[in-house]
């Protein structure tokens, strides 16, 4: 016999909901990290710039996780989309925490090094492109378009819970197809920025494919983890059942294989042209300690995984997929981790300020979305697709 309602209590439990504990420890591990800033001040604004991607990555996977469930009108998904729907609303959290980098610009790129401008041709080159005042531009751009698009979709679903205006949906495909174009431009370009032009003179036309690659894999891991959490505290059991949890860990399936193959190619395709300027990116992180990690994403990121959820019956295992889901998401940090830090360490390096700052960010991000989560219902319970993805068998 099919449900056809929705008979689980849609409010999130004071028992279950972990805003306070995680906003204290965020707040604590941020206090801690701003004395860095004034015993190693270069270390400070790197370890910062890998954290604050990190929990950015998590929202943008969000963001284009929900849009793409609009517009494909996707019914599987909706008894668990108010979780990264929640994610992306918190968009607007992202200009906040990025301010402490505007101040520290000069610590982390090399544009902006007036002696180094000066003696690299290539690099002045690209000084139309990279310079300060652009670049805090650029991201100004970035940042409004993440956050209305984050806001907007959250405010209509959630006004969809009180009003049953199926009308509203047509409104989210409205929003979410054109969001996912600038979706694409912003998130690489972002990319770009952040990371790529850590090295001035490398440069890979895959980068931004490759960083939402690695976020979108994160995201998944992370609503498995999420959900698997609500079950355990004995919350929307009669909602988000196994078969939705099965298609979470095809996907995570899909988008590990999808991970590897655009990592590969990256690669491949920077090893066969043989440009130095794009080379030498690669050599750094195949010498030395960086060596390891590099092999550490190929087994740990793609092979693990890929070998446990081959079979049928692992894409419904909780501890399985909580294991690999804690495993993906520590190796993305660790990956974002190996793509800036050799800039300033010649081996790998984890520095206490690396802890402070992902702890940090990290939990205030989650104590956020728990605070967020708990003020409206867990599900869509309006939305026009809701009973079809409760009949899914």
């Amino acid at each position: 016999m099919h449900q056809n309602t929705l008979t689980d209590d849609l409010k999130l439990p004071e028992k279950a909901n972990l805003n306070r504990p995680l906003l204290i420890v965020g707040v604590i591990g941020l206090l801690i990290s701003a004395v860095g800033l004034f015993t190693n001040t270069q270390q400070f604004f790197f370890s910062y710039l890998v954290s604050f991607t990190f929990v950015a990555s998590i929202s943008l996977g969000a963001l284009f996780w929900v849009m793409l469930q609009f517009v494909t009108r996707s019914n599987w998904s909706v008894v668990f989309r108010r979780i990264p729907e929640t994610l992306a609303a918190n968009l607007y959290l992202l200009p906040i925490l990025f301010i402490p980098l505007l101040f520290g610009l000069e610590y982390l790129y090399e544009w902006l090094d007036p002696t180094m401008i000066a003696e690299d041709e290539l690099t002045q080159h690209k000084q139309p492109y990279l310079n300060a005042t652009f670049f805090v531009i650029r991201n100004i751009i970035y940042f409004s378009v993440w956050s209305f698009l984050g806001y907007k979709i959250y405010k209509n679903s959630t006004e969809m819970d009180e009003s049953a205006d199926w009308d509203i949906d047509v409104k989210q495909r409205t929003y979410s197809a054109p969001g996912l174009l600038l979706f694409a431009f912003t998130v690489a370009f972002a990319s770009f920025d952040w990371l790529m032009s850590l090295d001035s003179h490398w440069f890979s036309t895959m980068f931004g494919v490759y960083f939402f690659a690695m976020s979108f894999q994160a995201i998944l891991a992370v609503v498995i983890l999420l959900c698997l959490y609500l079950q355990k505290q004995g919350i929307l059991l009669n909602t988000i059942k196994m078969v939705h949890i099965n298609d979470l860990g095809i996907l995570l399936f899909g988008f590990t294989v999808f991970y590897a193959y655009i990592a590969f190619s990256q690669f491949f395709l920077i090893y066969y042209a043989n440009i130095p300027e794009e080379t030498m990116w690669y050599y750094y992180r195949l010498q030395g300690t960086w060596s390891f990690f590099t092999y550490l994403f190929l087994i740990g990121r793609f092979i693990i995984p890929f070998i446990l959820l081959l079979g049928k019956r692992a894409k419904t295992n909780r501890t399985l997929l909580t294991v690999i889901s804690i495993g993906l998401i520590v190796l993305h940090f660790i990956e974002l981790h190996w793509i800036a830090m050799p800039v300033l360490h010649d081996n790998f390096s984890f520095h206490w300020l690396d802890v402070a700052t992902i702890i940090g960010l990290t939990c205030i991000v989650l104590g956020l979305f728990f605070r967020q989560f708990g003020k409206n219902n867990m599900v869509p319970k309006n939305d026009p697709l809701v009973l079809e993805s409760l009949n899914k068998h």
